[in-house]
């Protein structure tokens, strides 16, 4: 198998038979042997219909059909646990991804030897306020916080080897940083590919202007996870030993300086009145909830399973 190309969709049933069409067209004209892998989120039009009659004509189309929605990270996870190419390629359901760019990501990968090309919507066709200028200021942040170069970390159409898919687990709403991800797993040459960007042609957008508030929190999240996914103890156990220390040796200082003014008769306040007090007690409780924390997550990275953030429904061709 060349090519997997896996792609997520919800609510997409005017364009599936189009895209179809056009990436058997591509793969045809190359020469690759390839599957196709929709993955129906919970959509509530005809997608899944439509997905039914296109692998009955074609049998390298292949399809997976969630339970209710569960998100295009949880989608892309279950694809990339199928999927059997050598390479493997994303892209949406909505025909603003050009299946003619697959030969060339394709090369990239096979000839170049790349473990990640990811696309760059250089011209884009979305509103500049509402999706183009928080696109670029949510890529600069992903691009200073992760160290990647990329200038597109949000571009669906992307080619991986079969080895990241297999190794990176996506889940949440992670998707956006997959490059991210995979570079944490050890894949460092990771590259980027202007590719053409279409006008939608069906329907409308699926994501909202809340897409990019939970991008920055999830950017947050996953910088937090590459430094101490696997070692939480590293960041709460430290500062949770200095928050302690802090507040032990303030209150040592407060109770050794009471005693001293009680023993030579001056004129002292009760402890509890000195706000020194308070401040050492806080420090001692957060120094010990956050040493706490930091031995759970250790516990918790131990014994978790590897459990799936998905139901899968029915599914065809596999």
């Amino acid at each position: 198998m060349d090519i997997s190309v896996i792609i997520p969709l919800l609510n997409e049933e005017e364009s599936l038979q189009e895209l179809h069409d056009w990436i058997a067209k591509v793969m045809q004209s190359n020469r690759f042997m390839y599957e196709i892998i929709f993955i129906d989120d919970g959509s509530t039009d005809s997608s899944w219909n439509v997905i039914e009659k296109l692998s009955a004509a074609n049998s390298g189309v292949k399809g997976i059909r969630f339970q209710k929605n569960f998100g295009k990270s949880q989608a892309l996870d279950a694809g990339f646990e199928m999927a059997k190419g050598a390479v493997v390629i994303t892209m949406d359901a909505d025909l603003q991804d050009n299946p003619d760019e697959i030969p060339a990501l394709y090369d990239l990968i096979v000839k170049d030897d790349y473990d990640l090309i990811s696309g760059w919507k250089k011209k884009r066709y979305d509103n500049v306020i509402t999706k183009n200028i928080p696109s670029k200021l949510f890529n600069a942040a992903a691009r200073k916080t992760s160290g990647l170069k990329l200038n597109d970390f949000n571009c669906g159409l992307k080619a991986y080897k079969n080895i990241v898919i297999k190794t990176v687990k996506v889940s949440g709403e992670m998707h956006r940083y997959i490059p991210v991800l995979a570079k944490n797993e050890g894949f460092t040459k990771i590259g980027e590919k202007v590719v053409q960007h279409q006008a939608r042609k069906y329907g409308v957008t699926k994501f909202g202007m809340d897409r990019f508030i939970n991008g920055f929190l999830d950017l947050i999240t996953i910088s937090f996870l590459s430094k101490f996914g696997k070692r939480p103890m590293h960041f709460f156990g430290l500062w949770g030993s200095l928050m302690f220390l802090f507040g032990t040796t303030t209150a040592f200082y407060i109770g050794v300086f009471k005693l001293y003014k009680v023993f030579n008769d001056i004129k002292t306040i009760l402890i509890t009145d000195n706000p020194w007090f308070f401040i050492a007690l806080t420090s001692m409780i957060l120094g010990t909830l956050l040493f706490l924390a930091g031995f759970i997550g250790e516990l918790i990275i131990k014994t978790k399973s590897n459990e799936k953030h998905y139901s899968i429904k029915e599914k065809l061709n596999f």
